[in-house]
């Protein structure tokens, strides 16, 4: 009888819904403890990453994004795997940071896998929110006016810089090496970048920023980032939708420019009721909150017309750059990008997996090849921009077309959108990487050599010319 009453008790107790539930309630519960931790634990290793890449690479006069880009490959899938997601066939037991977890908590190997795809979630959506503020930032630091008041030879500069490189990178994707449509017109729009931080910087440390060359450079690269974050929107569309169809391409980049459009010219009413109303507010932050809630609806609104949330996020911060509070709010705005930023960036290096790139590996070749490819038309597509402005023998052409080279955190951009997207492929992914890193590392030196020789050349002529009447 007692047996009969203890098996009754067991049998009772697995049965009993309630009592299974609570379990089940007690499990979840344990795993969302274990899931904090592993962000908590992916945030450390992220942010000392990004910081030791960006002091190494600020200290040698190289942007510090690049650090934090290296620094994701050091932690990442292609060395150490710190930070790794589950992509690829990756599983827990490929993360470090899950066997510390288990090492130091109650993690059990069987929930391990549910926690891993938890905590690499989260790490997304913050990389996805990063990418957003950076772009409400970029925007920010335009000036619309200027871009308005661009010349026509910026202008042809900056449109030839676009066109060029993302015709003959996408074609040539498609009709030399085989790759599918969708992932060679991604590649093809990451070419079109330009970093304006990065050749601002050398122009400046050159003297020649107020130069009609330096004048050139800046504005082309200011409108080659407002087109690329277009022909980003587009391309990141064309992602979801699936297809690719000439009617569907020529419908997104109406509806993105006219969004675009018309986000500025909805804004700018707007924007004088937005500050008004944020110089009656009287808590802290008020500015920044309300800056931020603004740019998350239009970025929201974007999302939803099957465009993507980086271009509303952009469009409002072109807007608020208008405004009487702009320098206030980029002073606010700059602790929560460094924030949420150099989570995006160090994800993108994290993902890459240079080991497609190993030549010892025949199936591996091809990726070199594409890259070799990508960084050939990512260098001859920007210094032919030089070329194309006619009428002007004075100007240093090549010193204009070498300062336009730069991809830097905008190419990455594309590469991390690219990324989120699905739609590049291991090999490709890698091969945007590798392009981006050398054509932000070669640029500098270049635009030193070009702009150093038309200043030796210039020199000549004048020394000559004082010494012929001293020789009478």
């Amino acid at each position: 009888m007692v047996n009969l009453n203890i098996i009754s008790i067991f049998t009772f107790w697995n049965n009993n819904p309630l009592i299974a539930a609570a379990a089940e309630t007690e499990a979840e519960a344990d795993n969302s403890s274990l899931i904090f931790a592993g962000v908590l634990l992916s945030l450390v290793i992220i942010y000392f990453a990004s910081k030791l890449g960006g002091e190494i690479c600020a200290r040698i006069n190289l942007p510090p994004v690049l650090g934090e880009l290296v620094g994701g490959v050091v932690i990442g899938i292609s060395a150490t795997h710190l930070l790794v997601f589950p992509e690829a066939g990756i599983t827990a037991e490929d993360s470090l940071i899950m066997k510390l977890l288990q090492s130091t908590s109650s993690l059990t190997p069987e929930s391990a896998q549910s926690v891993f795809s938890a905590q690499s979630e989260v790490i997304s959506l913050l990389s996805e929110l990063g990418v957003v503020i950076l772009l409400f930032e970029i925007g920010l630091e335009s000036d619309l006016k200027e871009l308005i008041r661009v010349g026509p030879q910026a202008a042809i500069v900056a449109v030839v810089g676009v066109v060029a490189p993302f015709a003959a990178g996408t074609a040539g994707l498609v009709y030399i090496f085989g790759v599918a449509p969708v992932p060679s017109i991604f590649a093809g729009a990451a070419l079109t970048a330009t970093s304006i931080g990065i050749t601002a910087k050398v122009l400046a440390e050159l003297g020649q920023l107020t130069s009609k060359e330096g004048q050139i450079i800046i504005g082309a690269a200011v409108l080659d980032d407002v087109l690329g974050i277009i022909v980003l929107a587009v391309v990141a569309s064309l992602v979801k939708t699936g297809t690719i169809e000439i009617t569907n391409i020529i419908y997104l980049i109406i509806s993105a420019g006219v969004f675009l459009i018309g986000t500025i010219l909805v804004g700018r009413v707007i924007s004088p009721w937005l500050i008004a109303l944020v110089n009656e507010m009287k808590t802290r932050g008020q500015l920044l909150l309300t800056s931020l809630v603004f740019a998350f609806i239009v970025a929201y609104i974007a999302n939803v017309i099957q465009l993507e949330a980086i271009l509303g996020s952009f469009a409002v911060g072109l807007v608020l750059a208008e405004t009487e509070k702009r320098k206030e709010l980029e002073e606010q705005i700059l602790p929560v990008a460094d924030i949420f930023v150099p989570i995006f960036f160090v994800c993108v290096g994290a993902k890459t997996d240079l080991s497609v790139l190993n030549p010892a590996i025949p199936s591996n070749r091809e990726g070199l090849l594409i890259a070799s490819f990508l960084i050939v038309v990512a260098i001859l597509g920007k210094i032919i921009t030089g070329f194309t402005v006619v009428g002007k023998s004075e100007l240093n052409k090549l010193a204009i077309g070498v300062g336009m080279i730069p991809r830097g955190e905008v190419g990455l951009v594309f590469a991390g959108v690219g990324s989120a997207s699905g739609a590049l492929s291991e090999s490709t992914e890698a091969a945007i990487i590798m392009m981006v890193i050398l054509t932000t590392f070669i640029a500098p030196p270049f635009l030193r050599l070009v702009f150093t020789e038309s200043d030796q050349s210039e020199e000549v002529p004048t020394s000559e010319s004082k010494e012929i009447p001293s020789s009478k």
